[in-house]
């Protein structure tokens, strides 16, 4: 590969391939969609609007225009996926930590790892900008991580192919076959671009402390088991990694911003290259209540972050805190937080009882749904002839890029997993959620059942209904969660929940006793409780039913079961105070005018076709600018080094919810919706009091958070992380100056 094809966009080097953005041709689609009418703002005024934010300040045109995608766009199609009918019977997948790789063998690779000018990249034109002896650490542990094209599977029970209103349906395989409807099928294995070929990907269990590099290798052109690519994920087969959301130099962070500017000078880095992250593990500004505890790490390619993430690129990075053996994951020592530590020969370690859980929600092909998408007019997948359906892709991923309403699945996965069963000793457990999905968002309770689950078909429910399969209705909560952590790491103090919403890309870590229920009474060995999903979420757009919202009692659907095990050592306590929070300065209101605004919203020819910050689009060359403060100026994004500001993230309107991600560093929150939360949260949502990485903005509402700008130099970006958004340019630039 020479260095023009390292340096450009596969797409221009072929003039058979349409040149025009992916944004040109939006907007261009969406002046033929307006220009078909508007549905008139009478017809869609009332209560129901104001709940779902489609009156806020734009108002009657955010619903017109929502009518106006609803009706005139283009219809929405997805499968049903096939019906499982075992569900609860596989374990869940526990990930075991990844073993570095030892210093004989890096070492002699033929491009070792380095601190030296070219050693960041197989470009050799980038340098690690902070190497750990800088900030008095040691050298980092080095994992290799390669990008593989593989098999997966969902599950290991028969199914039942269905049609939308539940009735079974006639169903494929690859051959073309047809088989009659009310046969019972084995899946077939969907495929997966996922680090080292497994979905989730490995986990590295990492310490303070301790700075670990990855070696991220692009195979994603070898396809040794001859797998149907299929019709998403990038087309050129790039990668560009992001650990979200570590304190971490731009080369390192795996943001377009900086690798269209600098590094790969493109979307991401193709196919033979390799990239080495730093992940110095060392917090911001050497402030120990800027620690952290749960990163994960995902694709972040430009215009392809959605697929990708989709197809596979998600991977697990739990961080312990091995000072004064706080949180180690230990728990005869420090907070004394659940976990038994097993240290291995090879440098690795994992922590019994401390359980990563990575939720994410997919659609099977029903082989009979016409596949037709904004990218199919770019020809982004010549040979799948779209529109066109696919019953050779029957049972396996089915992805819409740039749905009108979002993209939300109907089978509910939790490690990989549709419907797992996990047997738990009757002692307490530390549980790590992430929220893995393109848009869902979760509302958890504990609940147990007498009944068990029951498929939403034999329930009468048909349509939208049918999106998580089963439900218990005769479900009632019997135990609390106790929240220690959420985005930014140990919380000050433990918070009782019956319940919590979990954002796209969010974490929450609580405790679980699984010794007793609510109420006190003893578990027994083969009791059964379910983590239950309680929020009813039809589309991308935002929920339509939630504890906090119009709650559905009837919409209880079981993620996973829990099965009470026999009695084990338990020396784990709930500890009453955890980590400090960083504090606000105690002038932070005098901040106000000056702050740095951002409005997130749709664009304005109506149809949500495009998603816009500040009314632009995302363009990685350069910075964004605020919309104008109270101080009457329109600030660049650019902070310097060591500073601290206040930011404003506002939602537009539309009817949309946004999960807001913010780059580099975490956040207070400060104000929510125009009230002073920085001592008080607001009530639906308590980890305001907490340190986030993302704004989780309700309809029409406007969030302002205090963040720092600390250590590194260089371009970052911040975007939704509803990933249908982020890859249609609802993402702005950032950047940190000397």
């Amino acid at each position: 590969m020479d260095e023009h094809e390292r340096r450009t966009d596969p797409h221009e080097l072929d003039p058979e391939v349409p040149t025009f953005a992916r944004r040109t041709l939006l907007r261009v689609t969406a002046i033929g969609a307006a220009g078909a009418g508007v549905t008139t703002a009478g017809a869609l005024a009332g209560p129901p609007l104001a709940r779902r934010g489609l009156l806020s300040p734009d108002g009657i045109f955010s619903a017109a225009g929502t009518a106006l995608g609803d009706t005139v766009f283009y219809l929405e199609a997805f499968p049903t996926s096939p019906l499982i009918l075992e569900p609860f019977t596989d374990r869940l997948p526990i990930p075991r930590a990844l073993a570095p790789e030892p210093d004989s063998a890096y070492k002699g690779w033929t491009d070792p790892p380095g601190p030296g000018n070219g050693q960041q990249n197989s470009m050799r034109n980038e340098r690690h900008q902070m190497w750990p002896n800088m900030v008095g650490s040691p050298d980092p542990i080095v994992y290799k991580i390669e990008l593989l094209v593989r098999g997966h599977s969902f599950t290991s029970s028969k199914v039942l192919p269905i049609d939308k209103n539940g009735r079974p349906a006639k169903s494929f395989d690859a051959t073309g076959k047809v088989y009659a409807a009310g046969q019972v099928r084995t899946l077939p294995m969907s495929t997966i671009y996922g680090f080292n070929g497994t979905f989730p990907g490995p986990m590295i269990n990492a310490e303070y402390g301790k700075p670990v590099l990855v070696r991220f290798v692009n195979n994603l052109h070898e396809n040794p088991f001859e797998l149907d690519r299929q019709d998403f994920g990038s087309p050129d087969w790039s990668f560009l990694t992001h650990l979200h959301n570590a304190h971490t130099a731009p080369e390192s962070d795996g943001n377009p911003h900086y690798s269209r500017t600098a590094g790969p000078y493109a979307n991401g880095y193709l196919p033979g290259a390799w990239v080495d992250n730093l992940y110095l593990n060392w917090p911001a500004g050497g402030d120990d209540t800027e620690k952290q505890s749960f990163f994960w790490f995902h694709d972040h390619r430009m215009d392809q972050t959605g697929s990708n993430v989709y197809k596979g690129m998600v991977g697990l990075y739990p961080i312990y805190d091995p000072k004064n053996g706080m949180d180690m994951g230990d728990e005869r020592q420090g907070l004394r937080l659940p976990g038994v530590r097993h240290d291995h020969a090879d440098g690795s370690f994992d922590v019994d009882y401390d359980i990563p859980l990575a939720f994410y929600d997919t659609r099977l092909d029903d082989g009979v749904t016409t596949h037709k998408d904004i990218h199919d007019i770019e020809g982004d997948f010549p040979e799948a002839k779209n529109p066109a359906k696919h019953p050779e892709w029957w049972g396996k991923t089915f992805f819409k890029h740039f749905p009108n309403h979002g993209f939300v699945g109907d089978i509910f996965t939790v490690n990989g997993t549709a419907y797992p069963v996990m047997e738990v000793k009757r002692r307490k457990y530390r549980l790590r959620f992430l929220d893995a999905s393109i848009a869902r968002i979760y509302d958890f309770q504990l609940m147990s059942s007498t009944q068990g689950p029951r498929s939403a078909v034999s329930l009468g429910y048909t349509g939208d209904d049918l999106q998580g399969q089963y439900r218990i209705p005769d479900g009632q909560q019997c135990m609390k969660f106790t929240q220690i952590a959420s985005d930014g790491g140990l919380l000050p103090f433990p918070i009782e929940r019956d319940n919590f919403e979990l954002w796209p890309a969010k974490r929450r870590e609580v405790i679980v006793d699984f010794s007793r229920y609510q109420d006190g009474t003893p578990t027994t060995k083969g009791d059964v409780v379910y983590l239950t999903n309680v929020m009813r979420m039809p589309d991308g757009r935002m929920w339509s039913n939630s504890l906090r919202s119009t709650p559905d009692p009837a919409y209880k659907v079981p993620v996973l079961k829990f099965v009470i095990g026999d009695v084990a050592e338990d020396n784990s306590v709930v500890p009453q105070q955890m980590r400090p929070l960083p504090p606000l300065p105690p002038n932070w209101k005098s901040m106000m005018d000056n702050r740095l605004v951002f409005e997130v919203k749709r664009g304005s020819l109506g149809g949500e076709v495009e998603w816009l910050v500040n009314g632009q689009a995302f363009t990685p060359e350069s910075v964004a600018r605020s919309l104008k403060n109270p101080a009457g100026k329109t600030p660049l994004a650019i902070q310097k080094k060591g500073s601290f500001n206040l930011w404003e993230i506002r939602n537009g309107g539309g009817g949309w919810v946004h999960p807001f991600h913010l780059h580099m560093e975490e956040h207070r929150t400060v104000m929510r919706g125009g009230k002073d939360v920085s001592l008080k949260a607001d009530p639906g949502h308590p980890e305001d009091m907490s340190r986030e990485d993302l704004v989780a903005l309700d309809p029409g509402e406007s969030v302002i958070v205090y963040r720092g700008f600390r250590d590194f130099v260089g371009p970052y970006v911040a975007h939704c992380h509803n990933l249908a958004h982020e890859d249609h340019a609802m993402m702005f630039g950032w950047a940190i100056s000397p």
